[in-house]
């Protein structure tokens, strides 16, 4: 009489055991491969699969338990909709956790995208946890077609009342998929906003200034905006740093111990590229003085800061050792007698 139950709970035992061997064995082959052909599987994404495949081999120990204990017809039934069932909500889980995983490292590999983009999270998540209900209705004898056609009369009206938040949503996708804004890109909006880049989400875009304060700005409003990319085509961008001497300077002197001083910040400074040669260009005769533009080259925009900084401190120094003169502001009144 307890022979049945005695085989159903040694077959449970045995599972466990093949289960947790598989579990050690999924996971070597794993890392192996994933090394050899560069799977781009995280070792996080391999723990999890490995985890999936035990609790699958539990499940399979399960059915087989209870098929040998000789249960009754019904609870056979009961017990083997919810093992599928389990199995279901363990598929669609993985399978959004592998595919997300994939997809970050395509986006950051081939599209330039830091995976840190949580939009296309939520979209992989939602897109795969609705097929995976969908298959638990199925399993449960559900007619789904009812089901789908209220959802799409919902759909509707949800899509009515969130018009917002879907315009917000599909501009964050046409954000990221045009690559023209991507996280950790330094920007700048019509509006004054400008910063880094932190995240783009299914609502809103998080902008770090560089005072360390967080805007949070909608998609649709950033889509919308006018915005100069820093980081766009390249890091690296010119700095122009305005100037004027007197008229009774040597321009030619002037030109020469500029460039000399620009050239020592650009090797000195950290921002500075050394291998960029600055210029300058004289533009106009001003109301006190002759002006010009130089121009310097900084790794990133952030790093002008200091570049400006360093060759300002370093050109006032060696324009006194010079003698060339920084004219102030000079106006001729003539008084009629």
């Amino acid at each position: 009489m307890f022979k049945p139950y005695f085989y159903s709970l040694l077959v449970l035992g045995l599972s466990f055991l093949v289960g947790f061997i598989i579990k050690k064995l999924s996971k070597t082959k794993l890392l192996y491969f994933t090394k050899k052909f560069n799977l781009k599987l995280s070792e996080r994404s391999i723990n999890q699969f490995t985890n999936v495949c035990f609790f699958w081999v539990i499940l399979i120990g399960i059915y087989f338990s209870v098929y040998i204990g000789r249960f009754s017809f019904k609870f056979n039934q009961i017990v083997e909709k919810i093992l599928l069932i389990l199995f279901i909500i363990s598929l669609t889980w993985i399978s959004s956790n592998i595919i997300i995983n994939i997809l970050n490292s395509y986006l950051q590999e081939k599209a330039e995208i830091p995976p840190s983009v949580s939009i296309f999270e939520i979209f992989v998540k939602i897109l795969i946890f609705f097929i995976g209900f969908i298959l638990i209705l199925n399993t449960l004898n559900i007619n789904i077609t009812p089901f789908i056609t209220s959802l799409g009369i919902a759909g509707l009206a949800i899509g009515l009342a969130l018009q917002d938040t879907l315009s917000n949503f599909f501009a964050g996708i046409h954000i990221l998929m045009t690559k023209q804004i991507k996280p950790g890109d330094y920007i700048a909006l019509d509006s004054g906003i400008e910063g880094f880049v932190e995240d783009i989400t299914w609502r809103n875009t998080t902008i770090r200034q560089i005072s360390n304060n967080i805007v949070i700005v909608p998609n649709s409003k950033l889509a919308s905006s006018i915005i100069t990319n820093y980081f766009l085509p390249d890091k690296e961008l010119a700095v122009l740093v305005q100037l004027g001497v007197s008229y009774n300077s040597d321009l030619e002197k002037v030109e020469r111990v500029t460039i000399e001083v620009a050239k020592e910040v650009m090797k000195e400074v950290a921002g500075g590229v050394p291998e960029f040669e600055p210029f300058i260009r004289y533009h106009n005769f001003g109301d006190f003085s002759i002006n010009f533009t130089v121009v310097l080259r900084a790794k990133s925009y952030t790093e002008r800061y200091s570049l400006v900084h360093e060759f300002i401190k370093k050109l006032h120094k060696r324009y006194k050792q010079e003698g060339i003169e920084i004219p102030f502001p000079i106006r001729t009144v003539y008084m009629r007698q």
